[in-house]
């Protein structure tokens, strides 16, 4: 068995009669983060292993003393056809290189072997079998429907079939050390989502979140790497950064679309190379830290516009997650609802106020077409709010609805051109008065909702009195005797 966040999970094996150069190349490959290696110039041994618990890699010498390697190379493609094997030898020839590409090699080594070239062949060799065996593990879990982990989820509230189909994907790219990426709206959940990631993976280090967008270049290379003593004016100690608070877990960064060219740069190499520079250091350090990134912006777009690098953007999306939003998930209002209830007077120490079934049904009802562009942090202070001004084991519905006109917005998540906030204003001063229990007089009540329809119309009389279901005159009339015309 492999030490604890050994990586990959199953050994890369280098089969080498020369022990000098199964030193090296362990050496090598430990060195750069690669750092589950078994050697041997044992080709029995070597079988044994493949045809047993399996490995993830193979360096084949193909000029052993007992066996020729292509007899070998023949072998473990027929026992083990999933495992890539780079070839080792110790000449460039053309005839022998290309019998064993056919054969089933992925690759070759040209003795003395260049470690570029070397770490090139592995990291792609490596990736191209756990995308491989990702794609396996995905497709099972999808025939077979079922999570291996669901308490792993248990915090995300959902029936969607949508998200239950995510859930199996997370599971199947849990163990992989390839970065994700995951997007959508706002208030969506997408911390939640990287969280369980994490907690599929089994990784024995910490999960580490921080939210990158407001970071300027400086302040992004300190958080993230650490700085030395005297790094800069007022440094007077050492720091670690959040990568290597990361170490053996994940690190979350959140709003990944908004980091600064040159911090996209660094970004890069510590995906790229696994390696980084703390501030004031000439020497880089190694992270095993998986990265998952979170967005709401359309970072495909953002390359197209020059905005953000490709080669970035590509690394990122090894495994892409959309999340999608709230209103594409109408069977999850209600235990939402439930949910959020039972949270907010838990919170606020109101006991007595045990959601009912009525309640939340009416609730539900209440907040159904609503296109929440907040997502669930939207619902979550709506009903937080509601339930804080509760008088009794039932929420007052009336407030709700008039709480939900007030933030209403168009699609696209915006306000309408030249929109002051006003008119929520208004609908928020209604809906205070109506759950303190006040009513407000029949004159106010009517100036104030004849102004909510104006604004909300952008100032066209026309479409207002549409609202308000009277005619453009009378509409015309109401203002003028409130001083507003």
């Amino acid at each position: 068995m492999p030490r604890q966040g050994a990586y990959p999970e199953s050994p890369v094996l280098v089969l080498d009669d020369d022990e000098a150069v199964r030193t090296r190349l362990s050496l090598v490959l430990v060195r750069a983060g690669i750092d589950n290696v078994l050697a041997t110039g044992n080709s029995a041994e070597a079988s044994a292993l493949v045809l047993g618990d399996g490995v993830s890699l193979i360096f084949l010498d193909l000029y052993l003393p007992s066996d020729t390697g292509e007899a070998l190379l023949r072998e473990f493609s027929r026992v083990s056809p999933r495992t890539p094997v780079i070839v080792i030898t110790g000449a460039a020839e053309t005839d022998t290189i290309v019998r064993c590409m056919r054969a089933g090699a992925v690759d070759y080594l040209v003795k003395p072997i260049d470690e570029t070239r070397l770490l090139v062949s592995a990291w792609n060799a490596l990736a191209s079998f756990e995308l491989r065996r990702e794609a396996e593990g995905f497709r099972e879990r999808v025939i077979g429907g079922r999570l291996e982990r669901p308490e792993v989820f248990a915090r995300i509230v959902t029936e969607d079939p949508g998200m239950l189909a995510i859930f199996r994907y997370v599971e199947a790219i849990a163990r992989s050390r390839q970065s994700v990426l995951i997007t959508g709206e706002t208030g969506t959940g997408k911390e939640l989502l990287a969280r369980a990631v994490h907690d599929s993976s089994g990784r024995p280090g910490a999960f580490v979140a921080v939210n990158v967008g407001g970071l300027d270049d400086a302040m992004f290379s300190d958080s993230l790497f650490g700085h030395r003593k005297g790094a800069y004016t007022g440094a007077e100690t050492a720091r670690n950064g959040l990568v290597k608070e990361a170490e053996d877990g994940t690190l979350l960064l959140d709003e990944v679309g908004d980091l600064e060219p040159r911090s996209q740069v660094k970004l890069l190499r510590l995906l790229q190379e696994g390696e980084y520079f703390p501030l004031g250091s000439d020497a880089p350090l190694r992270s095993n830290a998986r990265i998952i990134a979170a967005t709401t912006r359309d970072l495909a777009g953002s390359v197209t516009a020059g905005a953000f690098r490709s080669d970035l953007f590509y690394r990122l999306q090894t495994h892409p997650i959309k999340v999608p939003p709230l209103r594409l998930r109408p069977g999850d209002l209600r235990p939402l609802v439930a949910r959020f209830m039972t949270e907010s007077a838990q919170e606020l120490d109101l006991a007595e106020l045990v959601p009912e079934e009525r309640s939340i049904d009416l609730a539900t009802s209440a907040l159904e077409g609503y296109p929440f562009p907040g997502n669930l942090r939207e619902l979550r202070s709506i009903i937080h709010d509601a339930v804080a001004g509760a008088k009794s084991l039932r929420l007052d519905i009336r407030a709700l609805r008039l709480r939900i006109g007030a933030v209403e917005r168009p699609a696209g998540n915006e306000a309408p051109a030249g929109a002051s906030g006003q008119g929520d204003n208004k609908a928020r001063c209604l809906a205070r008065m109506l759950s303190e229990g006040r009513v407000p007089k029949l004159d106010e009540a009517e100036r104030e909702i004849v102004a909510l329809a104006v604004d909300k119309a952008d100032g066209n009389l026309t479409k207002a009195a549409g609202m308000l279901g009277i005619s453009r005159q009378t509409l015309y009339k109401k203002q003028k005797d409130a001083g507003e015309a």
